[in-house]
C-alpha cells in the first residue's frame, strides 16, 4: 500500500497544493515554519479521520477561508482507493472512500493504517499516563475493528458511575444496587480491552528492545512495562475494595482508565534520568515497534511519516535509523527536515533514490 496523490485545498498554511509521490521515500525540506509538517498532518488526515496534533478540525482550516478540503489517492492491492475529507465551519466533518460517505468514521480506522514520528512525541514519557494509554489504543484500534467502540463504551459507563458517585455525595442518596449495575457494565467493557492489552504488550515488548538495541548499538539498557490495576485483581473485586474511597473522592479509582506504561533507562525512570537523544531513542523504537506489529497484523506495510526526526540524535544514530527505513522492512515514508543536502547526503551515501519537495509558504517545488 501507498499513497499515489494528494491535494490540499485551504488546509493550514496552503491556500492549494498537489503532489504526487513515490512509492519509496519522499522527503519535504524547508525552513521552519514553511509548511512541511502541515503536508503530514494532511496525510495523516487520510488515514486516521483526524490532525495528529490538534483534535479541533476548523482550526486547520486557513484563515480568512471557511473550509478545508483533503484529497488523496492510494493504491492498495494495486487498487486505486480514493480518500476525501472536507470540514467546514459550523458543519459535520465528511469522509468519503470512493465518493460513499462513511456512516461511521470509526469503520476507515486501519484500512490505511499509518506510523507518525514527531517531536510532539516527547509528551509519550513527559506527560501523564493519559497519553500512554492514547498510544495503546491508537495501535489497537488501527488493528481490532472493535476495540475504539469498547475504549468508547467503557468511557460513557465511567462518566455515568462518576456522575452516579458525585450525585450520592450532594443528594446523600446511595442506591447500591444501580451502582452495582454500573460496576457490572464497567467490568464487562473492562475486562475485554484489558484482555487486548496484555496480548498487545505481550507480543509488543520484545520487538520494541530489537528496535532499541539496533539504534543505539546495544549502548544502553531499557525497559517497556505494562502496568495495570488488573493484573494483579479481579476487576469485580477491585471497584468492591474502592467504593468507600469512590464514594469519598467522587470518582472510580480502579480500572483500565488507569493503565499505564514504565518506561526506564538502568533502572531508572527514562522521564528524569533520560537525555533528550536517549528519549528520542526510545520514541523512535517505540513507534518502529508499533510499525513492525501493524506490518504482521495487517499484512501489509503501513505509511511511515518522520517529521523532524534527525533533531537531537547523533549521527550515528541518524545512520542507524535511515538504514533501518530505507530496508525492505519499511515501505512508503515520508520524511520532513530544514537541511536540503542532510537528506541528500543521507540517502546518497545508502544508495536509496529519494523524490523532494520542497517548500517555503505554504507553497511546494517538486
Amino acid at each position: 500500500m501507498y499513497l499515489q496523490q494528494l491535494s490540499v485545498i485551504n488546509f493550514k498554511n496552503y491556500a492549494e497544493a498537489e503532489l504526487t509521490f513515490s512509492e519509496g521515500v519522499n522527503a519535504f525540506t524547508g525552513d521552519n515554519g514553511a509548511g512541511k509538517t502541515n503536508l503530514l498532518d494532511a496525510i495523516h488526515y487520510l488515514s486516521l479521520c483526524k490532525s495528529y496534533f490538534n483534535p479541533i478540525d476548523t482550526q486547520q482550516i486557513k484563515q480568512d477561508t471557511d473550509f478545508f478540503i483533503i484529497n488523496g489517492t492510494f493504491n492498495k492491492n494495486d487498487h486505486e482507493e480514493k480518500i476525501a475529507c472536507a470540514v467546514k465551519r459550523n458543519h459535520k466533518k465528511q469522509f468519503k472512500r470512493n465518493k460513499k460517505d462513511y456512516q461511521r468514521l470509526a469503520d476507515h480506522i486501519g484500512l490505511f493504517p499509518l506510523v507518525m514520528i514527531s517531536p510532539y512525541d516527547t509528551s509519550i514519557i513527559t506527560e501523564g499516563s493519559d497519553e500512554r494509554r492514547k498510544f495503546i489504543d491508537n495501535v489497537l484500534s488501527q488493528t481490532d475493528n472493535h476495540y475504539l467502540d469498547e475504549v468508547i463504551t467503557y468511557n460513557k459507563i465511567l462518566n455515568n458511575r462518576n456522575a452516579f458517585l458525585k450525585l450520592i455525595a450532594d443528594t446523600g442518596r446511595y442506591d447500591p444496587h444501580l451502582l452495582e449495575v454500573m460496576d457490572e457494565q464497567l467490568v464487562d467493557a473492562g475486562k475485554s480491552i484489558f484482555k487486548k492489552r496484555k496480548a498487545f504488550m505481550e507480543s509488543f515488548t520484545g520487538t520494541f528492545n530489537q528496535h532499541y538495541q539496533f539504534l543505539t548499538g546495544d549502548a544502553e539498557r531499557v525497559e517497556l512495562i505494562y502496568e495495570s490495576q488488573l493484573l494483579q485483581d479481579d476487576f469485580a473485586v477491585l471497584l468492591k475494595k474502592t467504593v468507600e474511597r469512590d464514594r469519598a473522592l467522587e470518582r472510580t479509582t480502579a480500572g483500565i482508565h488507569k493503565d499505564d506504561l514504565l518506561f526506564a533507562i538502568h533502572g531508572m525512570p527514562m522521564k528524569k534520568f533520560g537525555s533528550q537523544g536517549q528519549q528520542k531513542s526510545f520514541l523512535i523504537a517505540l513507534k518502529l515497534a508499533q510499525y513492525t506489529f501493524l506490518t504482521r497484523q495487517k499484512g501489509f506495510k503501513p505509511l511511515l511519516l518522520l517529521d523532524d526526526i534527525f533533531d537531537k540524535l547523533d549521527d550515528k544514530r541518524v545512520t542507524k535509523l535511515m538504514q533501518m527505513v530505507s530496508d525492505n522492512d519499511f515501505g512508503q515514508v515520508f520524511i520532513t527536515d530544514t537541511n536540503l543536502n542532510r537528506v541528500q547526503n543521507i540517502f546518497s551515501d545508502m544508495g536509496v533514490a529519494i523524490k523532494l519537495f520542497k517548500v517555503a509558504g505554504g507553497i511546494v517545488d517538486a
